[in-house]
């Protein structure tokens, strides 16, 4: 049981750790000025998260690892959040786009992990509940104006759609870990999120003029440890400081 809680604490950290970096990589470089500072603020909220998230998981673990150990000081197949955090940033659509597929799965999963079981997930998942709605309602309305935009913004996102479509199965992604925890009533069952989910995508995809892609191409490993080759790129630049000046906090 304690492996698994800290297996599944991870995989939730390591999607804010990671997408909370990739954001971070727009700071300095938004289209515009508000934009700038909202992607940024974002970045900020999933570090927030990820912090509040390793703590705990460091304190399952029980080894004497801090939160910065496991955020600066793992090797690449030891990180285990879903594929589709790690993608590259792209023009603003795709990042627009990956933000929005996983604030919508974001959405639901905190909505219900709220009510887990382990009193200190459920706190994290009330208190980053009112962020990822922020978030959600954000990302949503750039993909309506991108999508329902000019011929140009809707070509564009909808590019965007059909390339990072195939990564949004791994979001529910569950194994042994998962079924252990979902039988003491710590984890979610994350196929009952799927009827919100899409309700949610079907929407926003409808008010932006664009649809759901046809492809079923579906691609996974990110949970277990398997990445994408942009992933070491980002890694290796998330963790020079910590590589370069060890036990620097964070």
């Amino acid at each position: 049981m304690k492996n698994n809680l800290f297996t599944y604490t991870l995989r939730i950290a390591d999607d804010s750790l990671i997408l909370g970096q990739r954001l971070s990589e727009w700071c300095g470089h938004g289209p515009v000025i508000e934009e700038d500072i909202a992607l940024t603020n974002i970045a900020l909220d999933l570090i927030g998260q990820a912090t509040s998230l390793l703590e705990y998981a460091a304190k399952v673990e029980g080894k004497g690892r801090t939160a910065d150990d496991l955020a600066f000081l793992r090797f690449e197949n030891e990180y285990l959040n879903a594929q589709l955090i790690e993608q590259k940033n792209g023009d603003f659509g795709v990042t627009i786009v990956r933000q929005w597929i996983f604030d919508t799965f974001r959405l639901s999963f905190y909505e219900a992990l709220q009510h887990s079981s382990d009193s200190q997930l459920a706190a994290i998942a009330e208190k980053s509940l009112k962020e990822t709605k922020y978030h959600w309602k954000h990302s949503s309305e750039w993909m309506i104006r991108l999508g329902d935009g000019t011929e140009e913004s809707h070509l564009r996102v909808n590019e965007a759609l059909i390339s990072l479509w195939k990564f949004s199965d791994e979001l529910f992604f569950m194994d042994e870990v998962d079924k252990e925890l979902i039988a003491a009533g710590i984890a979610i069952d994350l196929e009952t999120l799927r009827p919100a989910f899409n309700e949610r995508i079907n929407y926003v995809l409808n008010e932006a003029t664009l649809e759901v892609p046809d492809s079923t191409w579906k691609l996974n490993g990110g949970r277990l440890g398997r990445h994408t080759e942009h992933f070491g790129h980002l890694i290796a630049e998330m963790q020079y400081m910590q590589r370069a000046y060890p036990n620097m906090e964070w």
